[in-house]
């Protein structure tokens, strides 16, 4: 297993370091830049043939009550991700790890296109998900062995605990996800943000390893997002939202972003805040109605913001701006509260601007 050293779990100390921020030049962004925009290249060219082979296969969604685009759109924009990540770590990356991230990966995404191809029963998904996740986990050592908390210092987990923390983890991000995709370019950019932010802790600590991957995943959804962004020409579909939950919860684990804050994991945690609780408030919100957990409906954040009157650009927009937010007050916890409440000022001035522009338009119809 991957160990980091004690003093990588000071807590506050690694982003109260003054130059935490003065750090940040150029030439410290440079390992990420190629496997960036290999990525994003090969990401964008695939796209369409994939979108060819979806409407060959059949694997379309088309315009229903739960559906707000027009026209008939392919899935499977999960499969360009991938081969765009994919190709990209595998050119570049010098972590370890990176050959179990692949092939659980490829799993994970395989498995996935049979949901997108004709749906599959939610618990033959969670089974899709656990297994996937195990042979990250187990096969290849990609666990959570430990955690830092305040006054205690470092708590090694018992094997079987890691194993289930490190599941949970898993599991958890990939439904978070794709609970999350349910507007036009909304799951790709959000996962781009939190990615940009590990890889901002990655830098800060001179993991190159974490920085180039990063650099890939952030590519891929980029480059996704040229065809994915309002109106959309294709859908990730379940391949793609698994895939990114699953990949940006493989990051975290690998990346010393959990070993540089107070509790473990809570920089990604923080940064996902809003599409988490989404999540959880659908799980409460499904059980009490005595429905299963897996049951579609039309009442996460993104649909009331659609309801509310915003567009889906809006609505993504919002949600870019939320997941920044709360990325800048996981730094600012850390002592670095000048320049993390500018950020938040700007973000939520971006907001602001947003809401404001609804009401004009709704005020002139």
């Amino acid at each position: 297993m991957r160990t980091i050293s004690p003093a990588v779990l000071g807590g506050a100390g690694v982003f109260s370091d003054p130059t935490f921020w003065s750090d940040f030049s150029p030439a410290r962004f440079a390992p990420a830049v190629v496997p960036f925009l290999v990525a994003l290249v090969c990401t964008a060219i695939v796209v369409l043939p994939v979108r060819w082979l979806a409407f060959r296969l059949g694997a379309v969604a088309k315009p229903g009550d739960r559906f707000i685009h027009q026209q008939p759109t392919a899935r499977l924009g999960g499969l360009a991700m991938y081969l765009g990540f994919g190709l990209s770590a595998a050119l570049f990356s010098t972590n370890s790890a990176t050959l179990g991230l692949l092939l659980s990966g490829a799993i994970i995404t395989t498995l996935m296109v049979f949901d997108d191809l004709g749906g599959v029963r939610p618990l033959f998904k969670l089974g899709f998900q656990i297994g996937a996740s195990l042979i990250a986990i187990v096969g290849f050592n990609i666990t959570i062995g430990f955690i830092g908390l305040p006054k205690i210092g470092i708590v090694t987990l018992a094997p079987i605990v890691s194993v289930l923390v490190t599941l949970i983890w898993f599991v958890g991000l990939e439904n978070t996800t794709n609970f999350l995709d349910g507007v036009d370019g909304l799951a790709a950019g959000v996962v781009a943000i939190v990615a940009a932010t590990l890889l901002l802790a990655a830098i800060n600590r001179s993991e190159t390893s974490i920085v180039i991957l990063a650099g890939a995943l952030i590519g891929a959804c980029i480059g996704f997002l040229l065809f994915n962004w309002h109106p959309a020409r294709v859908f990730m579909g379940d391949s793609g939202s698994n895939f990114l939950g699953f990949t940006l919860a493989a990051l975290s684990v690998l990346s010393v972003a959990k070993g540089t804050v107070v509790l473990a994991l809570i920089v990604p945690v923080a940064a996902l805040a809003i599409p988490i609780a989404d999540t959880a408030w659908a799980i409460v919100r499904r059980r009490r109605r005595g429905k299963s957990i897996a049951t579609p409906d039309t009442e996460h954040l993104h649909h009331r913001l659609l309801d509310f009157g915003l567009s889906p650009r809006e609505t993504a927009l919002v949600f870019y701006f939320a997941t920044a937010i709360c990325s800048a007050v996981a730094l600012t916890i850390y002592g670095h509260r000048k320049v993390a409440l500018g950020a938040v000022l700007l973000l939520l001035l971006g907001i602001a601007i947003i809401v404001i522009r609804r009401f004009r338009r709704t005020s002139r119809g």
